[in-house]
């Protein structure tokens, strides 16, 4: 039995390298007899001997039976987006803002071409590939590891030299060479045609059928490693090292990459604007990272995306079109929004029908009138946006835009909360479509993810003027029966839709608090404010009675999402008790019982090169003990870990009066 599992292993040793030299090196050492003799021996051996065959063995490559769903799974690391940049300019206003934060440091960069496709991660344990995820919403995607298995370019297994633990993060896509294969055997089919690749592609990784994902024939190239859950570590310092070792275990290169200054930089930037075009897949721009890895900790993240990367944006491909009219849409919030309606067209491979115009302002700076022909363009190669007008437009006489003097929906009235803005909004705190909007935010995939309340069902539940807030949906819970009769009386919602959504609601009450706060609508308060606040107040009733003062003491909540918060409690003073009465009892997160650990009233920060631990070993420790471990000095910090070119953490530290501790100090606290 030990001969036949190690001649399994040879074999797929063997199958996985020649598939390697084939594949991603186009240089194959055997001919295509010999790689099947190969392959047909070890699928004979793992047919006779299913007991001794391996998850990871190359012959899963073809796919394994259908799931019933995905599973969601939440990322360890957020995924977090790119801010963009158009051109030189806004580049170089990027790069003096995150210097503002780290004067001293060396502006250098890694730069690659930005793969249009689908974001996923992959996460080894013991060099063998255990788990993909899809970005998702940045903190929670879909588990789709029998479809990553079947990607040609994905190694399931690492060599002995790679770490124990590793996620590798990238791109999903698919040629321009097989999207053609793919459309011209559906056009056989009848079938309905794939708009462009990254459609494609995305599509293709939500399949349940992993087999069909094979026969797709998608790749992937990675952009990012994390070493054992972090960022960096000592000894695969930047984003050159880890793209390299990359490749020498089995991955694909970035055909487009380099590293330098700013001004190295743009001229890849130029450089690539035409040569892309002739690779086999498509990009959209080329993302910058700050090569230094202590100092992409340094600056960290926004909510939203890191302070230490960016993505350069090629301009869209741009196409001309009439504006058929001008409407006005109502935000949330009472935001009156000007959208233009256009001629149906093609751009960028998916038709376009409406433009945002954003507020009166764009409108005239456009000079904008129903009637005009117009450049579009997708903003980002995603969203509809009207350039300019077409040359000679502007003399054509045309009736006047017209701004709104009541609000479009409600008749109410409107006008400007704050005299330093450009929006105007619908000042009728009971007008339906603001209604709506917060419903649907509610409802929304970052909040509570209401699979069913969609548009149409949101304003017809607004219309019924049944609900005045958002949450009052969840009373329909309170008789199934009496819900599901008013339910299935609306359009699109017949017997199983209806109950399906009644489903939903019951799931929404013990959904985890972060979500919550964010589904109420509080201004300001974002996905990871509201994941901030849930940590530190575990219930709504605690957050409800916390003042400016103490709210102000959570991580990155300032005095205006402080007052924010106050006064939404204040206009909603009885919310938590009624969600209560609704049954609503939202998850808080996991508990930590700190009380008698060294640490535990410490908020500590790691900087420098310590004799013997990793950051990331440091930080385990100080959490071990009960402190809570953050990436920046502030004057909240109250103790900082330091070694060698310890740099501005340090410097920042002693001037604030922050007492700093060495490494023999946190091993004698250990121990």
């Amino acid at each position: 039995m030990t001969d036949l599992r190690q001649r399994l292993k040879d074999l797929a040793d063997q199958v996985r390298l020649h598939r390697h030299r084939y594949y991603v090196l186009d240089q194959p050492t055997v001919s295509d007899a010999e790689y099947d003799a190969l392959e047909h021996e070890l699928r004979d051996l793992e047919a006779a001997h299913p007991e001794l065959a391996d998850p990871n063995s190359p012959t899963q490559r073809v796919g394994a039976p259908p799931v019933d769903a995905f599973e969601k799974r939440r990322h360890g690391v957020p995924m977090l987006s790119l801010d963009n940049a158009y051109s030189e300019a806004e580049l170089r206003e990027w790069e003096a803002k995150w210097r503002r934060l780290a004067p001293e440091a060396e502006p250098r960069y890694a730069a690659e071409l930005k793969v249009d496709g689908l974001s996923l991660s992959l996460r080894y344990e013991d060099q063998q590939l255990v788990e993909a995820i899809t970005r998702g919403d940045g903190s929670i995607g879909e588990r789709v590891t029998e479809n990553a298995r079947t990607i040609a370019d994905i190694p399931l297994v690492l060599p002995g030299q790679a770490p124990e633990r590793l996620e590798v993060r990238g791109e999903v896509f698919l040629s321009r060479k097989r999207w053609e294969e793919l459309n011209r055997q559906r056009d056989a089919r009848g079938e309905p045609r794939f708009a462009n690749p990254r459609n494609a592609a995305s599509g293709t990784m939500k399949l349940l059928d992993s087999r069909e994902v094979a026969a797709r024939g998608l790749s992937f190239l990675p952009w990012q490693v994390l070493w054992d859950g972090a960022l960096s570590a000592p000894s695969q310092s930047d984003q050159e090292t880890a793209m390299g070792l990359l490749q020498t275990w089995g991955f694909s290169g970035m055909p487009g990459r380099t590293s330098g200054s700013m001004d190295e930089v743009l001229r890849f930037i130029a450089a690539q604007s035409e040569a892309r075009k002739k690779l086999p897949f498509d990009t959209d721009g080329v993302v910058l990272k700050i090569l230094d890895p202590d100092l992409q900790q340094r600056l960290g993240a926004t909510d939203r995306v890191p302070r230490w990367a960016i993505a350069f944006k090629y301009p869209a491909t741009q196409v001309t079109t009439t504006v058929q009219g001008i409407t006005w849409q109502v935000g949330r919030s009472g935001k009156l929004t000007p959208v233009a309606e256009l001629e149906a067209v093609e751009v960028a491979g998916s038709t376009v029908r409406r433009a945002t115009l954003h507020n009166a302002d764009e409108l005239a700076r456009l000079g904008l009138k129903v009637g005009h022909r117009v450049f579009i363009e997708k903003g980002g190669d995603v969203i509809p946006k009207i350039v300019t007008l077409v040359p000679g437009e502007e003399g054509r006489e045309l009736p006047a835009t017209v701004i709104p003097g009541t609000c479009p929906e409600c008749a109410g009235e409107v006008g400007k909360t704050d005299d330093a803005e450009v929006a105007i909004r619908c000042l009728n705190p009971e007008c339906p479509a603001k209604l709506v909007a917060r419903l649907l935010h509610f409802a929304g995939r970052s909040a509570l993810d209401i699979e069913g309340l969609g548009e149409a069902v949101a304003e017809q539940l607004v219309a019924s003027n049944r609900f005045e807030q958002p949450w009052d949906v969840i009373s329909l819970l309170e008789d199934p029966r009496g819900g599901l009769a008013y339910l299935s009386g609306l359009e699109r919602l017949a017997g199983k839709s209806a109950q399906n959504l009644l489903e939903a609601l019951e799931s929404a009450r013990t959904k985890p608090l972060a979500r919550w706060i964010h589904a109420l609508g509080i201004p300001m308060v974002g996905v990871r404010t509201a994941e901030l606040l849930a940590e530190a107040y575990p219930s709504l009733e605690a957050l409800w009675a916390a003042d400016e003062h103490r709210l102000q003491a959570v991580e990155e909540v300032g005095p205006k999402v402080a007052a924010a918060v106050r006064a939404f409690a204040q206009l909603h003073p009885d919310l938590p008790g009624k969600l209560a009465g609704h049954g609503v009892y939202p998850e808080p997160p996991a508990a930590h019982d700190l009380a008698g650990l060294p640490l535990a009233t410490e908020v500590a920060v790691v900087t420098g090169t310590l004799p013997t631990l990793s950051r990331e070993e440091a930080e385990a420790i100080l959490k071990r003990l009960g402190a809570k471990v953050t990436s920046s000095v502030s004057p909240k910090t109250t103790l900082l870990l330091a070694g060698d070119k310890a740099g501005s953490k340090l410097a920042k530290a002693e001037a604030l009066g922050i007492p700093v501790r060495d490494e023999s100090w946190l091993r004698a606290l250990e121990s």
